[in-house]
């Protein structure tokens, strides 16, 4: 049980190890793992058409999501509608921000882009199928399991280098308050979500784990769960991020640890730019942190709960 989640910690493990003080170096790792977010999703993609029933089973698969999503969605809100009565924390002025999307089509070009590569690797899978048979899904399979060692690896090593250190995130409680409560909510969501969804309580425990990182916990359940739970797991987070950038503008003067912590983990990166043009600078720190905890938090969290089915 716990040795299949230390084969796939360790690669995490050991690239937190090393340390990238080279700006190029560390611009080449992002480059790596963006590349091997694509190659994986287009790769669970050709795995998906290799599903009996195809439709059958999509039809499924936006049904769990949707289901998953909604009820994620419910508690997420409340908690951090709660939170957001109690801490004071009130947005800024909206500056312009340099280089930040220009319309919600534009914030959500890179989300919808991975939908993209999963629908070609569907494609593709369903054209080359009947030629190559099943080894096509099975070869998919394999090589999808060994790029998610590599993009495991380039993980641990964004996270040592990208200048966050353990005393700045303590130190900043917003942040602190924020994940934790985005966290919470989201696991009791998968509790309640797992028998609804014919899972176990752990699973349901790491499909809820993802916390917006729609990318890496794809890939993960779907090593472990097949591809159609990992399609779940994928268009789950993703919703959230697309739904946080409506959500931002619409009350982060109101509500703002709200608007803030529903981007998940994606407030530190895709989520930030609309939280600086609409909350202004004070929010960013606070975000950056949430997103950078929920970050580190998810990948060993989706990890353990799946090693407890063995």
């Amino acid at each position: 049980m716990l040795s299949g989640l230390l084969i796939v910690l360790l690669p995490l493990l050991l690239g937190y190890l090393v340390p990238v003080p080279a700006l190029r170096w560390q611009q080449r790792i992002n480059h790596a793992v963006n590349s091997a977010v694509y190659i994986i999703l287009l790769l669970m993609g050709i795995s998906l058409a290799g599903l009996e029933n195809l439709s059958n089973q999509l039809a499924k698969l936006g049904g769990n999501a949707l289901l998953l999503f909604s009820i994620t969605t419910l508690l997420n809100l409340v908690a951090l509608w709660w939170l957001s009565r109690r801490v004071a924390l009130k947005a800024g002025q909206s500056p312009v921000v340099k280089d930040a999307p220009t319309s919600k089509l534009a914030a959500m070009q890179g989300s919808l882009l991975l939908v993209a590569v999963v629908a070609a690797g569907v494609m593709t899978g369903l054209l080359a199928g009947p030629r190559f048979g099943e080894g096509l899904f099975s070869k998919a399979d394999l090589l999808a399991e060994w790029v998610l060692y590599g993009l495991l690896a380039l993980i641990g090593c964004q996270l040592r280098n990208s200048g966050m250190p353990l005393k700045q995130i303590l130190l900043n409680r917003l942040g602190l308050a924020i994940a934790v409560t985005l966290a919470l909510s989201s696991l009791l969501a998968g509790l309640l979500a797992a028998p609804l969804l014919s899972l176990s309580w752990n699973e349901g425990l790491a499909m809820a784990a993802g916390f917006g990182w729609y990318s890496l916990s794809a890939i993960l359940i779907g090593d472990q769960l097949g591809p159609l739970m990992g399609g779940v797991a994928f268009f789950n987070d993703l919703t959230r991020e697309l739904l946080a950038f409506i959500l931002i503008p619409l009350v982060i003067h109101r509500h703002t640890a709200l608007a803030i912590g529903y981007g998940g983990a994606t407030s530190m990166d895709f989520t930030l730019p609309v939280i600086q043009q609409h909350g202004g600078v004070a929010c960013v720190p606070i975000a950056v942190v949430s997103g950078f905890i929920l970050s580190l938090l998810s990948p060993p969290l989706i990890l353990f709960f799946l090693s407890l089915s063995g």
